[in-house]
């Protein structure tokens, strides 16, 4: 059996989007067909089309949306590595880069004017987007300039905005305090602010936990055990976990949060402590991430937002102007805009996508039995 796909980067994501009407709607034989399809059962994934990291083991399903006001709807599948399962309760800001172009190129969305506007419904998670697509003369573009960090490969412009990033959760705060003591394992306890905005994630006071904030990779890779401790530990403080149930590795987000320092990006380019206003290292799953996921970038900025939280505090207070957020690959702002009620409506990040292929995936009877 083969499906149709298409190979798409967005941000610092590769992701395979496929059509609604191509794939099975059972998200039981979705799953058996994309684990097949990627070789997910292998960590290497080398007998099928999976990229072997979290930053590129990604998948959407697309459709046209029924509901009014909203242009497609896309199904985010972070398809494991190693494990044969597919996670899906989370949702990807790079891969709805992708989807924005995406929509414009195959016609789901008309192009109008200069800026194609395409509004987005992730399923996962309810969360609505926008994207805002280069489409300069009114003409659809393949290749463009723009640049984003982590890469230095240019890609169409993609404005990106979150809306109500909050608004699919029941709290900004889930835990009711803008920051507070975790005590992870036998240690001493760090302080962390629990924010549900984007994603729900836990952000780590670098200093009281006794690092920086602006670790390289292997360190960050030293500490992802520890980081799944805190994850567990802040998952059902954050209504994430019930009791008795099995602590996952999608939900709540985890990261580091520090003061500016200077540092070098994994590209080799010196960034200075001016340059930027608060340091973030996140994982992506178990894995250090290269840059910053979009969503856990909304969830920094809106923590921004909160008087006495890790990054308002490190950052020297809240501040509705852009936030500079220093990750490895590099410097990403982000701005929060149009508050309501001390939240924020629209949480915009500019990004850059580029369509790299249309394919037919052959997929093994494995992952088409049943479906």
């Amino acid at each position: 059996m083969h499906i149709p796909a298409t190979l798409v980067r967005g941000g610092t994501s590769k992701c395979w989007l496929f059509n609604q009407v191509d794939v099975p709607a059972d998200r039981v034989a979705l799953e058996r067909l994309l684990v097949a399809a990627y070789g997910a059962t292998d960590p290497v994934e080398l007998d099928g089309v999976g990229g072997a990291t979290p930053t590129t083991s990604k998948a959407a399903v697309v459709s046209a949306s029924p509901e009014p006001g909203i242009d497609v709807d896309y199904l985010f599948a972070q398809v494991g590595i190693g494990t044969g399962s597919v996670e899906w309760t989370s949702n990807c800001g790079n891969c709805a880069t992708g989807v924005a172009l995406y929509a414009v190129a195959k016609g789901l969305v008309p192009v109008t004017g200069d800026g194609t506007r395409v509004v987005m419904r992730n399923t996962n998670t309810g969360a609505v987007l926008e994207g805002i697509v280069d489409t300069s003369g009114g003409v659809v573009r393949h290749f463009g300039r723009q640049t984003v960090p982590g890469t230095r490969a240019g890609g169409v412009a993609v404005g990106l905005t979150f809306r109500d990033p909050a608004a699919t959760t029941a709290l900004l705060l889930p835990t009711g305090q803008s920051a507070q003591d975790l005590r992870v394992g036998a240690a001493e306890p760090v302080r962390v602010s629990m924010v549900a905005a984007g994603a729900p994630v836990v952000l780590v006071d670098a200093v009281s936990a006794g690092r920086t904030g602006a670790e390289s990779l292997e360190r960050m890779s030293a500490d992802v055990p520890w980081l799944r401790t805190v994850r567990h530990t802040a998952a059902p403080l954050m209504g994430l976990l019930q009791p008795g149930g099995e602590p996952g590795d999608a939900v709540p987000k985890v990261g580091l949060v520090g003061p500016p320092v200077p540092y070098t990006t994994t590209l080799g380019e010196r960034i200075g402590a001016e340059d930027y206003d608060v340091s973030v290292r996140m994982l992506t799953m178990n894995a250090p991430h290269p840059a910053i996921g979009l969503t856990s970038a909304v969830a920094v900025a809106a923590a921004g937002l909160v008087e006495g939280s890790v990054v308002s505090r490190t950052s020297g207070g809240p501040t509705d102007a852009w936030l500079r957020l220093g990750t490895p690959a590099g410097v990403v702002a982000v701005r929060c805009t149009e508050m309501r009620e001390g939240l924020p409506h629209r949480v915009t990040v500019q990004r850059a996508a580029r369509l790299l292929a249309d394919a037919r995936i052959y997929v093994p009877e494995t992952g088409t039995q049943a479906a």
